[in-house]
């Protein structure tokens, strides 16, 4: 019986060491929307009311957009500006997503379908 409790004992500890290893680095994580944002600190504090109104003239899509509405729905050159607004707006998600290296399976080296297991 002190055997099983010692070997709980040591994996619980083991575990524990896991579980309290520092980040590396401090760069920001995909958050879901859900409890606290991780990526805001304690004393910053995030409200729309006190950005600046120059921001949102910075938005590159806000052009495309007022264009888009001129144009006739699903014209080539609709379909045209759609493209770019698209692509802009992935651009930025991928500026502002980052996935933990450790989390995505490393690519494999032939273009293979199948299971990752």
């Amino acid at each position: 019986m002190t055997r099983y409790i010692f070997i709980l004992l040591s994996f619980c500890a083991a575990l524990t060491g896991c579980a309290n290893a520092p980040a590396s680095e401090r760069r920001p994580i995909a958050w879901d929307g859900l409890g606290r944002d991780p990526n805001r600190t304690a004393v910053t504090k995030h409200r729309n009311a006190d950005r600046a109104p120059a921001e949102n003239d910075t938005n590159p899509n806000q052009e495309r957009e007022r264009v888009l509405g001129t144009l006739r729905p699903y014209s080539e050159a609709w379909w045209a500006v759609q493209d770019e607004i698209e692509a802009e707006n992935d651009r930025q998600l991928g500026s502002k997503l980052v996935i933990c290296p450790r989390c995505v399976p490393p690519a494999p080296q032939e273009d293979v379908t199948g299971s990752i297991r």
